[in-house]
């Protein structure tokens, strides 16, 4: 595990605070990774601990990545990806699923955690046809995502937002709604979000329980809001098949059983600007 910051990067270095745990090394924790500290480890303990589940929430959640950007590359045409919230780079990240399919895919990540800026560098490279970056900003700042953003995106050419495991660190709906809707309308018709957003509407209290836990001494908080509330924000938008479900039952693959994966508190959707 990753007990000390990397050296070669001062500028970040700076703002890396180990004393504080954070939502992108907690998560990277409960998908296996080394890249976290003591006090992340810490936290994920104690949330895993009255949480099991957790872990299948953490994996499912990036397994309707990479099927949701499959889908907007194969089925929807998409060539450009707004990745908002990224993350510690694991496997089958953004750009290797999109470039995959169209090597000439261009990806933009974002997030606000400098050890994700430091991974981020290293290693979201792009395939010799395409292009990625990596911005390191705040989604509370639309603005600055945007103008970053069109140094490498066309932003007058679709667009695919990833708001993934992201919107629920916004606590306040109508700040929320504002920042949704001015990324959405600096994109054009064609353009797609895909979502996921933590809720109760799978294990109740339980999860309800490990919130209460994560916000005791996690950054950023989290708030817990219904399927009917997250699909509220995209009101007037064309959602695809399946519509809003748990992360794991969109457009799931085929267990070797026939049944469908058990489902997580995490809902999704991926929804187009017409």
């Amino acid at each position: 595990m990753s007990d000390s910051p990397p050296v070669d990067q001062e500028p970040v270095n700076s703002r890396l605070d180990t004393t504080v745990p954070h939502t992108a090394r907690i998560w990277n924790y409960w998908l296996g990774g080394k890249d976290n500290f003591a006090v992340d480890r810490q936290v994920g303990e104690r949330v895993k601990g009255i949480f099991p589940v957790v872990i299948e929430l953490a994996r499912a959640d990036r397994l309707f990545l990479g099927r949701a950007v499959h889908y907007l590359v194969a089925e929807a045409g998409i060539r450009q990806f707004l990745d908002i919230g990224t993350g510690l780079p694991t496997q089958d990240n953004t750009h290797e699923v999109a470039q995959r399919v169209a090597p000439e895919a261009r990806i933009v990540y974002v997030d606000n955690d400098p050890l994700v800026l430091v991974h981020a560098r290293a290693l979201l490279t792009s395939s010799a046809r395409g292009a990625t970056d990596y911005i390191d900003a705040d989604l509370h700042d639309p603005d600055t995502i945007l103008r970053t953003a069109a140094n490498t995106l066309t932003l007058s050419e679709p667009v695919a937002i990833m708001l993934l495991g992201v919107m629920h660190f916004i606590n306040d709906d109508d700040e929320l709604q504002q920042i949704i809707d001015r990324l959405l309308a600096a994109v054009p018709s064609g353009s797609y979000v895909a979502v996921a957003n933590t809720t109760t509407a799978v294990n109740g209290e339980a999860t309800a329980e490990a919130v209460r836990v994560w916000n005791i001494d996690a950054q950023p908080k989290l708030k817990l809001r219904t399927p009917e509330r997250i699909a509220e924000f995209f009101t007037g938008l064309e959602v695809v098949e399946p519509g809003w479900v748990s992360c794991s039952r969109w457009r799931p693959e085929v267990q070797d059983d026939g049944s469908l994966p058990v489902e997580v508190d995490q809902w999704c959707g991926i929804v187009r600007k017409p």
